[in-house]
């Protein structure tokens, strides 16, 4: 948005632009016509940079205004309660005033994806979004300039912030869709304006709020109300719960087995997983939707906490894939275990949450097929997993929390072992990777 003036900027946000500075003109990096990026945390501000000032529920950032200011701020995006203090102890280089702070930010994006006139791709999925994310935005990269989500800005907040990022000249942007209840995919795709659709699949997730696994589809498949005629919907083949949703002027593209894309063709991975190849199947299918159809070996990094594996002293494997859970992903986790590992097959999981009222089957089954799986030890983390004991006949370990398990888990590694880390995000495990880490460093 280098080259957007105030006024340009201001009827993309639909904001009103304040009264010209009582100060000078910026000057240095903050000079240009536009800002050079766009942020929301008053501590990250630099010359050249739009603060935009939300409100929270702990804190209103437009109170921070004058901070971002004093560090060289372009200019700040706040409610008009703010603005009016600004006047009264700065030279304001621009100050923008909206009643409604995040949905100026989000307008502010979507004028900037029509802007760029980049191809966009908005993925959606009960487990496996920002692998697929991954995954596509290398398979982009062999042709086009990418930008795409990083890490958790997936929301009505981080989408916005993830387009805004994006330099002049991008030619895709693949965004993550992420949500907790209905409506939010709609929202999400009304500032994307997504070219390509992907919805990697339907599992139980939120079935505390949405009740129902046909909810959580309503929820997914807003994603395909939300593309215009003639965009690319890609689904996963044979899911009924998405059926009702279907529309005749969108192009529909299914991936696995049987669907239209079944194979990966010359492409190579980097990893031999189940779960995971049929992501790569989903995201080739949109990387072809766009007129784009990578080959070789695909050189991608996957996100942090999403099945990443660190090799430890002793041939010990650990696959620290904690960053959420349910019970689809967790099913998935094991089955990569039960073909991957060499020796012992260790699994450290922890509890599923917003499961609703049949939480408690949900993580007895997850023991089931931990069983089924061949599993040889399975430390339960939490009372919720806890369950997963009743249907489980291996070696089994029940402990309360992360720091119990990263103590325990470190006890049981032998070498040759292969250790799979798994759980909602709020049991916090990954302090298990992180101790067993450090305990090897130490000890070689």
């Amino acid at each position: 948005m280098r080259d957007w003036s105030p006024e340009q900027l201001a009827d993309a946000a639909g904001a009103r632009l304040a009264a010209p500075s009582a100060g000078p003109a910026p000057s240095g990096a903050g000079a240009a016509a536009g800002p050079a990026r766009v942020t929301i945390d008053s501590r990250d501000v630099g010359p050249g940079d739009l603060f935009v000032g939300l409100p929270g529920t702990r804190t209103d950032g437009g109170r921070h205004a004058g901070q971002a200011l004093a560090q060289g701020a372009w200019g700040v995006l706040v409610a008009g309660e703010h603005a009016q203090s600004l006047d009264a102890q700065h030279a304001v280089p621009v100050v923008l005033i909206s009643d409604e702070p995040l949905g100026a930010l989000q307008r502010l994006a979507r004028a900037w994806r029509r802007e760029l006139g980049a191809q966009v791709v908005g993925i959606t999925g009960s487990t496996g979004k920002t692998s697929t994310k991954d995954l596509l935005a290398a398979m982009l990269a062999q042709q086009r300039s990418v930008v795409a989500s990083a890490q958790n800005l997936n929301t009505e907040i981080g989408l916005p912030l993830t387009i805004l990022g994006a330099p002049a000249g991008t030619q895709a942007l693949v965004l993550e869709m992420a949500m907790r209840g209905a409506g939010q995919i709609a929202e999400l795709a009304a500032i994307a304006e997504p070219d390509v659709g992907v919805i990697v699949n339907v599992g139980p997730v939120h079935l505390e709020l949405l009740g129902s696994l046909q909810a959580v589809a309503a929820a997914k498949a807003e994603l395909i109300a939300g593309l215009r005629a003639g965009a690319t919907a890609v689904l996963p083949v044979s899911e009924p719960l998405l059926d009702a949703y279907l529309r005749t002027d969108l192009e529909i593209v299914t991936f696995g087995p049987g669907g239209d894309v079944s194979e990966l063709g010359d492409l190579e991975l980097p990893f031999s997983s189940a779960h995971m190849r049929r992501n790569a199947l989903a995201a080739l299918a949109a990387a072809r939707a766009l007129g784009v159809k990578p080959s070789g070996r695909l050189e991608v990094t996957l996100s942090a906490l999403r099945g990443q594996r660190i090799e430890l002293p002793g041939q010990v494997l650990v696959i620290n894939d904690c960053y959420n859970a349910n019970p689809m992903s967790m099913r998935a986790a094991l089955d990569d275990l039960a073909v991957s590992a060499s020796g012992r097959k260790i699994a450290v999981l922890g509890d599923m949450l917003e499961l609703g009222p049949e939480e408690a089957d949900y993580h007895a089954q997850i023991g089931d097929h931990a069983r089924a799986a061949g599993i040889d030890v399975l430390v339960a983390v939490g009372p919720l997993a806890a369950h997963m004991g009743e249907r489980f006949d291996g070696e089994l370990h029940r402990v309360e929390d992360a720091a119990a398990a990263a103590e325990l888990t470190r006890e049981l590694l032998r070498p040759g072992d292969t250790v799979v880390i798994k759980a909602s995000r709020g049991v916090g495990l990954e302090v298990v990777a992180e101790h067993l880490l450090a305990a090897t460093e130490k000890t070689y």
